[in-house]
């Protein structure tokens, strides 16, 4: 019997879900819920019902996992307890500072259900906080280092359309190749913000806006741009939308670390990810972990969970037997 999916919101990560779900033959997606009129709401999946949010309390035998594709700002955080008291839930929250909160408030929730949650699943945090752990068990005298990019900041592009004036915008966050070759050559850099990484955006703006104050408002833009050396470009919008309508991203995450008596041996772990779709890409990551949610909450296990706590074994449809048979 299939896995029963549902997905909570309708925007670009839901419809990775709902695109990535055809590859996973253990899983059925049966109905998306959204704020907004169902009516409005155009699925690419025939024969799956859209439904308001408010309906997602009478629905509670109708699915096994419930995936939440709200934003990690202010909905998330609201959403994924609520939720899970009433459902098995997953999320991609990414608010690193706000996890341990965000953990406890849904872990609350689903243990007094005897529902499973998983937070903050995706590629970071998610795949590359799992190779930061691995790395660093392994590597237990060394320095981690994180780089995202070349790659699109769906944050940071919000925050340049939220300027007066501005009517399109997107930013790229982009590693410095200097700060790259000198992690990978294992002397332990010590970098700094602006050392690490540069900003490059791209906006139209509205006609007759001031451009200049939009630059100077982008580049001293607190906690977003302030800290980066910042390029800002005014194109048009026929240019915008034929060369920066895709959302790639992707990064790598380093450990450099030495063994030995004396430390006399370097060692550099490298993980990379190159994402011509971000939001496919967390998707992916979500239903395998997804897969995991339904397994433990079938044995019982019930509460929160992150990335940390999932045996690699549980996000696979193969049985242990054929896992050791051609992937160990």
């Amino acid at each position: 019997m299939a896995i029963r999916i549902g997905i909570i919101g309708y925007g670009n990560l839901a419809r990775g879900v709902e695109s990535e779900i055809r590859r996973c033959p253990d899983m059925e997606l049966k109905g998306v819920f959204t704020r907004r009129d169902p009516s409005t709401v155009k699925i690419r999946t025939e024969g799956v019902g859209v439904y308001n949010v408010s309906a997602l309390k009478d629905k509670t035998e109708d699915f096994d996992v419930m995936i939440n594709c709200g934003g990690s700002a202010t909905d998330l955080p609201v959403t994924t307890p609520e939720y899970a008291s009433l459902y098995n839930i997953i999320d991609s929250f990414d608010t690193h500072a706000k996890i341990p909160e965000h953990f406890c408030a849904v872990d609350e929730a689903a243990k007094k259900a005897d529902k499973t949650a998983i937070i903050s699943a995706g590629w970071d945090p998610g795949m590359f906080s799992l190779q930061r752990l691995y790395s660093n068990c392994i590597l237990p005298d060394g320095s981690d280092y994180t780089f995202w990019g070349k790659g699109v900041s769906q944050g940071h592009s919000d925050a340049i359309r939220r300027i007066a004036g501005v009517k399109n915008g997107k930013q790229y966050t982009i590693p410095v190749p200097e700060a790259l070759e000198a992690v990978r050559s294992g002397s332990n850099p010590e970098l700094t913000t602006r050392q690490k990484h540069t900003r490059e955006c791209f906006v139209v703006a509205e006609e007759g806006a001031d451009k200049a104050l939009i630059e100077k408002t982008i580049k001293e833009m607190p906690n977003y741009f302030a800290d980066y050396d910042t390029t800002v470009h005014f194109i048009s919008e026929e240019e915008f939308n034929a060369n920066h309508s895709g959302l790639n991203h992707g990064g790598f995450v380093f450990r450099t670390g030495v063994t030995g008596l004396d430390g006399e041996h370097k060692h550099v772990i490298e993980y990379s990810l190159k994402l011509d779709s971000n939001p496919e890409f967390t998707a992916s990551v979500i239903l395998a972990y997804a897969r995991a949610v339904y397994k433990l909450n079938q044995k019982g296990d019930f509460g929160c969970k992150t990335v940390f706590d999932i045996a690699p074994a549980m996000l696979s449809p193969l049985s242990g037997e054929e896992l050791r048979a051609h992937l160990l």
